[in-house]
């Protein structure tokens, strides 16, 4: 397939070749931009839909960060892809005999960094810079998108600081309560076991063993209900963190 295409582009006549370059270079160039604004379309849905969902409940800064990054990444990936489209292209059709030249021209045409032992043949050189336009015109789209997601990414952890501030405030009001419950309870025990102790004097050493089984029995009763709160407060507090957002705005 590689020599059926190079046959074709050598019967075209010198003379046209330049032209035909840029003909060529043109269409690869308009498909790459289609591709490579289809992808940055959906890495800003993919940005904007997790960042929603994290908008809500408990904050989750390192989520938000790895989300930000997996955004960059792919817009990376956007590039790296197109540099090997292009590299495909020129090694397919025999413009540059090595696949490895080919990336590395390529990356150099596409980045328009300029240097570069590999070149192409000068009747077919017009090529060069189309790629080096491709370039131009999918950096910057992608610099614009990566605006809006960098906007979006310091809104949303301004959001998750002032979340986790009241999350630490819901925790602390939570360890507060448990405190006071176990104190109480604490205080209540002591009271209970001599209150039983006069109410139930015992004999011998039979009953005071019975009266420590009663006041065990009494005192277990009071740390279930105490384990009961404690249980309360801490489904309540849960309930309140998952409360925390109050839902992403629309950008």
């Amino acid at each position: 397939m590689t020599n059926f295409l190079h046959s074709l582009l050598l019967q075209i006549p010198d003379d046209f070749k330049p032209w035909a370059a840029l003909i060529l270079g043109s269409f690869i160039l308009v498909g790459l931009v289609l591709v490579h604004g289809s992808g940055i379309h959906w890495i800003l849905i993919y940005h904007q839909r997790n960042g929603r969902r994290l908008w809500l409940g408990k904050p989750h800064h390192i989520e938000a960060t790895i989300l930000f990054g997996t955004s960059v990444f792919l817009m990376l990936g956007l590039h790296i892809f197109g540099v090997l489209v292009w590299a495909f292209i020129l090694d397919h059709l025999g413009l540059i005999l090595k696949a490895n030249d080919a990336i590395y021209f390529c990356a150099n045409a596409y980045t328009t960094l300029g240097y570069g032992a590999v070149d192409l043949d000068p009747l077919w050189r017009n090529i060069s810079p189309i790629i080096g336009i491709s370039g131009l015109f999918t950096f910057a789209w992608t610099t614009s998108a990566l605006v809006g997601v960098v906007t979006g990414h310091n809104r949303l952890l301004e959001q998750l600081e002032i979340e986790r501030e009241k999350q630490l405030e819901l925790r602390a009001g939570e360890r507060g309560a448990v405190a006071q419950i176990r104190s109480q309870e604490t205080v209540a025990e002591k009271a209970a076991r001599l209150k039983y102790e006069a109410e139930h004097p015992g004999g011998g050493v039979r009953g005071r063993i019975e009266n420590w089984r009663g006041e065990d029995r009494e005192i277990e009763a009071m740390r279930e209900a105490e384990r009961a709160k404690i249980a309360d407060i801490r489904s309540k507090e849960g309930a309140d963190e998952d409360k925390l957002g109050p839902g992403m705005p629309n950008e």
